[in-house]
Formats: structure tokens, C-alpha cells, sequence
């Protein structure tokens, strides 16, 4: 078989056509020396920065759980499953258990579950064509098809659902609580101190910081404000005399003309522990939003006329170009670092529904195109004559789709290596 044709079928089966004799043993020289190189990326991620590491060892576990929905279900619809790698390329270990055969290849970017009989360029074995994909009915082919983006989905719940009950919902808690203290400042001599809440200021309610800000920026340099505050639920008050913005020095006559300085920084948004009812609730509205974000992003990446400004406009909007798993490890290590394990989760949920939404394209080689396939020649069929499509038509578009993806990631790696978020 030419490299041309191997590369066609695996594009149009989704996963490696071969299958390896009925033998122990590990992979080649080459497997192994690739299967070294990446432990060895690892290892160094995991000293350079742990947060990023989590990210990758989640991505890692989302993939197989991916492929554990398909080869799961496709047990369930009777199909045949040959092979369940982790990883693409050549090799490195494996070994057969009831006819399928599980391993590890040498290059961890993705996996994939062996179904025989995925269309007609995936020839079945005599006595094997009742097992075969195209051969079950068509609520079989989709749930098989479709049951890696939603473990996905299931993912993404399951990481919410637990950040949100145990770590808490990152959102508005209707008091403003104090992140910071500048040095002789005003509020420093009053005795405010990080995670104080302020309540009022001269009667004015302070709900949000900008209640806060509004009010004292009105005020003038030399005035001097009433702030009542809680400290670990303790009440407390002070006249506090607001210093110059410029030099948060003492108020003086030059002083007065200028607005009022507190020297507090403050925030109205924390993370707030949830029921599991109420957590699931949240759950569902967030994950509607990063349904939608994703939409507009692949829009927007996928525009040819963005790609080109991001690659030759260094100011160009980097929320709008195109990334990959180095970038997305990058800004994890950066969040992680900032705001801790339950962000770096959140992050790892918003992966999951990309990847998701993004596997369900209605092109080959994505489980989408199965599914469209799939869709396609339900429609066509009769009773007693069941339509079956020559996907070998469709090979120019899944060229086309292989290049623009193969395109977008080589941008983003160029992107993410040289102008990092």
C-alpha cells in the first residue's frame, strides 16, 4: 500500500488500517527514541511550571475518556473494534485481549478506537459484515459516532460541577472586600487590611467597588470621609482625611484642589461555594455561553482575512488568533500561577467543550463528517434498500479540511512560540 493510500484510508476510517500479528513485543527503535523525547518534554514541563503540566495530564485524560465513549458504545451497538491506541505514529507498546489490540504510539496528539467497516473504502473480512459500523442502524451509528464529544460534554460538567461546590463559582458577592492596602496610605493609618469589607462611606451603601471609587474620587484631597468596615465580622469605623491622588502624602492647602485618595484596592467578586442543585444550575448557563464563545471562535479563527492580520500585524487582537496546546498550556501555567487549581479546572472544561463542539464538524476526518455521512444516507434510504454513499467523493473537501487545519495549527504554534499571550 503507498504512503498516499495509507494516509487516504486512515483519514477515511478514523484511525490506523493495520493491524499487527497476534505477537508480544514493543515498538521500533524510532518509536521509542519519539516515546523518550516526549517524557522528557514532560518531565521538563512539570519542573518548569505544575500548572501546566495539570492542564496536559487533563487533556491527556479527556482524550481517552473520548475514546472510551466510542469504543464503549460501539460494544454496546455490536460492532467490531479492533484497535484502541492512545496516540498516533509508530508504536511503542501494545498487546491484544479479545481481539482488540490496546497500546501507546509514539506521538500524544490524540487517540483513536478501530471500528472495522467505517464506509466503503474500509473493507470488512468475510464474516465480519454484520459487525461492521455501516452495518447497524442508523440511532446506533450516531450514538457511537457522537459519543466522544459527549464524554466531552460529560467532562466538562463533572470538572464544573466540582470546581463550583468545592472550590467555589467565581462570581459578584454583593460586598466590596479589600484585595490591597497601599503603604502610608490613608486607609493603611485607619487599620484596613486585605479581605476587610467596606459597608458605607458617609452613609453612601457600598455595594461594588465603584460605589467606593465614585464617591471618594468625588470627594477633595484634605476632606474627610466617615468609612464603616467589617473585620473577620466585626464592625468598625473611622473619619478617615483623604490624601492627594499624586503623592498620597498628607493633605496640605496645595492638596485640596486635587481628588481624594483612600489608597484600597478592592473587588466584589469571589469564589462562593454551592449546593449541587444550585451549582448544576449554574452549570448549564455557563456551559451555554462556551457553547456560543466556541462558535464565534472558530468563525473568527478560521477567516482567512484574520489569519493574515495576526501573522503580519503584531498588534492584532490575540483573543482572535488561532492556538494550540502550547499556547493553551502557557496561559493555564499563567492562570494557575495567579489564581490556583480550581481556575486551572475551569480552563480544562472550557477545552472540553471546544474540543467538543469542534469534533462535530460536518467534515472528515472529524466525527462529524461520520455523522453527516451517516445522516446523509439515512435520508437517502428506502425501505428495504439501504442507500450507501461513496465517501471516496469526498476526498477533495477532507483535503481541504486537513490542510486549513493543518494551517491554522502551524499559525498558532508560530504565534504561540513567538508573540506568547
Amino acid at each position: 500500500m503507498t504512503l498516499y493510500r495509507q494516509f487516504r484510508d486512515e483519514m477515511m476510517a478514523g484511525g490506523a488500517t493495520e493491524e499487527k500479528p497476534d505477537q508480544p513485543g514493543g515498538g521500533t527503535r524510532t518509536a521509542w527514541v519519539s516515546g523518550v523525547v516526549i517524557l522528557g518534554l514532560l518531565v521538563w514541563l512539570g519542573f518548569s511550571n505544575p500548572w501546566s503540566l495539570l492542564l496536559v495530564a487533563g487533556l491527556l485524560v479527556s482524550i481517552f475518556l473520548h475514546e472510551v465513549g466510542h469504543f464503549v458504545t460501539a460494544g454496546w451497538a455490536g460492532m467490531k473494534r479492533t484497535q484502541f491506541f492512545m496516540g498516533f505514529g509508530p508504536r511503542l507498546w501494545s498487546f491484544k485481549r479479545d481481539g482488540v489490540e490496546y497500546g501507546v504510539r509514539a506521538l500524544p496528539l490524540g487517540a483513536f478506537v478501530r471500528i472495522v467497516g467505517m464506509n466503503n473504502l474500509d473493507p470488512v473480512e468475510p464474516g465480519d459484515e454484520s459487525l461492521a459500523y455501516t452495518s447497524k442502524p442508523y440511532r446506533w451509528r450516531m450514538l457511537v459516532i457522537t459519543a466522544g464529544s459527549i464524554m466531552h460534554f460529560i467532562i466538562a460538567i463533572v470538572l464544573l460541577v466540582f470546581v463550583y461546590t468545592v472550590g467555589g463559582r467565581f462570581q459578584a458577592t454583593g460586598e466590596t472586600v479589600v484585595t490591597g492596602v497601599a503603604a502610608s496610605s490613608p486607609a493603611a493609618a485607619a487599620g484596613l487590611r486585605d479581605g476587610d469589607v467596606i459597608k458605607s462611606v458617609d452613609d453612601v451603601v457600598v455595594i461594588e467597588p465603584a460605589d467606593l471609587r465614585n464617591y471618594v474620587r468625588s470627594q477633595s484631597a484634605g476632606d474627610t470621609v466617615t468609612v464603616v468596615w467589617t473585620s473577620d465580622g466585626v464592625e468598625k469605623s473611622a473619619d478617615i482625611t483623604l490624601a492627594a491622588v499624586d503623592s498620597g502624602s498628607a493633605p496640605g492647602s496645595d492638596d485640596s484642589v486635587q481628588p481624594g485618595f483612600l489608597g484600597v484596592g478592592t473587588d466584589n467578586f469571589a469564589r462562593e461555594q454551592l449546593s449541587v442543585p444550585s451549582a448544576l444550575g449554574y452549570v448549564g448557563g455557563d456551559l451555554a455561553d462556551s457553547v456560543w464563545a466556541t462558535f464565534e471562535g472558530i468563525g473568527t479563527v478560521a477567516n482567512p482575512f484574520n489569519q493574515w492580520e495576526q501573522l503580519t500585524n503584531e498588534d492584532a487582537d490575540p483573543t482572535k488568533r488561532p492556538t494550540t496546546v502550547v499556547g493553551i498550556t502557557m496561559v493555564a501555567g499563567d492562570i494557575g500561577e495567579s489564581f490556583g487549581f480550581y481556575a486551572v479546572m475551569e480552563v480544562l472544561a472550557s477545552v472540553n467543550v471546544f474540543v467538543g463542539i469542534f469534533n462535530l464538524l460536518p467534515l472528515l476526518p472529524f466525527d462529524g463528517g461520520h455523522a453527516a455521512i451517516a445522516t446523509y444516507e439515512r435520508v437517502r434510504s428506502r425501505r428495504g434498500r439501504a442507500y450507501r454513499a461513496d465517501v471516496e467523493k469526498m476526498w477533495p473537501l477532507t483535503v481541504a479540511a486537513v490542510t486549513l487545519l493543518l494551517f491554522l495549527t502551524f499559525t498558532g504554534l508560530y504565534l504561540d512560540i513567538t508573540r506568547p499571550f
